[in-house]
């Protein structure tokens, strides 16, 4: 059930009608099963690993707490039990795939080893959610003692697919409060679910179509068509998890349940580092407190530390999809942030530019490099061939050829026979490219909020007026799906 279909704009607001009208004790287990509901939508069987996953964390954490002398042993067990889940189902087919490459290389034969798992819906943040609750166990904090909230916690319909990762403290808290309906949540949660549909349905999906176009055959284009591709992908993967996210956050603001935001303008960062506080929060607050400090984190030698950011970004990398393409975009943005770190070192040995280092230039000429450093980046999420990937980056960083190879100077992607749609993302992506600044800096500031209401009513109709005229019949799933 996709957000972005009638199926789900029924389901909704049926569910919360209920949610307010039943008796606070009913509400929790009416949410738990609309919940399993939504996710035996997509392939029901999956069920059957979910629920005996929930209830083991569940008998674990309790088991845990009871056994504190030997939390240390019984987190690891706990731990190791859930990524070998996670291993199976998400990496097993990559493992299997890894070792006959390998033996091919070896002896020249291919033994063209497979496996045929399929993925289940949402089980990396499944996985992330037990294991942070696991750990805070092993801190001290008390056990979920009801089974319904606890598996309300990690199958709550609006962050079960693709996040935001919660924190059990903060979502029991809210779901323990005996809630009455408030105007402001839906006042701020339906303009968040139309927001994140607009995103989708108007943007993503069709900066999507012009991606696929350039990532399924780049050889044939020049490095300028190429940098129109990336900046084309960079913003459709962020307009598309956004879109998750506020569609999400808006859907459990109408329960009275608060989401914390997952992304905060990112592409106005100013440095790697700002970035990944800006992006995806909920995932890069976890790989800190729940892989980088315990391995070690900003303890030890500077080369200890680099360290440390390498491999939490290279596992993140993996965390997102049983590719190597992953993996190396999870390097690629570790060695981003230990030459980030390292510049920092160097800017605190060179007083006398100080002035320089807080200038506005220095800024803007930051958040420049920043922006195209993370769109590099996107370049190896897009793609799965590793070897094509790098060629289109070398054919980007070296602008050779600058223009389409096959065609001559001239824009293939401009040609006369391309979809009218080609055209229009390509305007789209440059407009975006132009407005990006200025208008995260309209929003950082909030200048948005002082919008007369009856212009904010315009505006939200004119957004579903366009999504029902614009919006393709067939349904795109969300990117980080796959995840």
């Amino acid at each position: 059930m996709l957000f972005t279909t009638l199926q789900y704009l029924i389901f909704l607001p049926c569910v919360v009608a209920l949610f307010w009208v039943l008796p606070h004790k009913m509400r929790l287990p009416m949410l738990l099963l609309a919940s399993y509901i939504f996710y035996m939508s997509w392939i029901p069987q999956f069920i059957l690993l979910i629920v005996p996953m929930t209830f083991l964390n569940w008998v674990w954490g309790a088991f845990m707490h009871r056994h504190m002398e030997k939390r240390k042993l019984l987190l690891g067990i706990g731990i190791g039990l859930n990524l070998l889940t996670l291993g199976i189902f998400k990496y097993a087919g990559f493992a299997v795939t890894t070792a006959a490459a390998t033996v091919g290389l070896l002896t020249h034969h291919n033994p063209g080893w497979v496996t045929n798992i399929i993925l289940p819906l949402g089980i990396s943040f499944f996985t992330f959610e037990f294991i942070h609750y696991l750990f805070e166990i092993y801190r001290g904090n008390k056990p979920v003692n009801s089974f319904v909230l606890f598996a309300l916690f990690a199958a709550f319909f609006p962050t079960q697919i693709a996040g935001p990762v919660k924190r059990y403290p903060d979502f029991v808290a809210q779901m323990l409060e005996e809630k009455k309906p408030h105007l402001s949540d839906f006042d701020e949660g339906v303009p968040l679910i139309i927001t994140g549909m607009a995103k989708k349905l108007l943007l993503a999906n069709n900066l999507s179509t012009f991606v696929q176009m350039g990532f399924a055959d780049p050889n044939v284009y020049g490095a300028v068509e190429l940098w129109l591709f990336a900046y084309a992908f960079a913003f459709q993967i962020y307009f598309d998890f956004s879109a998750y996210t506020d569609i999400g956050r808006g859907s459990a603001m109408l329960f009275g349940y608060h989401i914390p935001i997952n992304f905060n303008l990112p592409f106005i960062a100013a440095n790697m580092a700002d970035f990944w506080k800006r992006w995806h929060i909920s995932l890069s607050t976890w790989l800190r407190d729940y892989l980088f400090i315990p391995i070690g984190g900003s303890r030890g030698t500077k080369w200890k530390v680099n360290w440390n950011l390498f491999v939490t970004m290279a596992l993140g990398g993996l965390w997102h999809g049983a590719s190597w393409n992953f993996v190396v975009w999870g390097i690629y943005h570790g060695i981003c942030l230990i030459v980030h770190r390292e510049f920092v070192g160097v800017k605190a040995k060179l007083p006398q530019l100080q002035k320089f280092w807080d200038s506005k230039v220095f800024h803007a000429l930051s958040m420049l490099l920043t922006f195209n450093a993370v769109v590099v980046g996107c370049v190896f999420f897009g793609m799965t061939n590793i070897s094509a990937a790098f060629n289109f980056v070398k054919k980007m960083v070296l602008f050779h050829p600058i223009f389409t190879s096959v065609e001559g100077h001239q824009f293939i992607v401009l040609k006369q026979e391309m979809p009218l749609v080609v055209p229009v993302v390509i305007a789209m992506t440059l407009t975006l490219l132009v407005i990006n600044y200025p208008l995260g800096k309209l929003i950082e500031k909030r200048a948005f909020n002082v919008v007369p209401v009856p212009v904010k009513a315009v505006y939200w109709s004119a957004l579903v007026v366009l999504m029902i005229t614009f919006m393709s019949n067939a349904a795109q799933p969300f990117i980080y799906f796959q995840f």
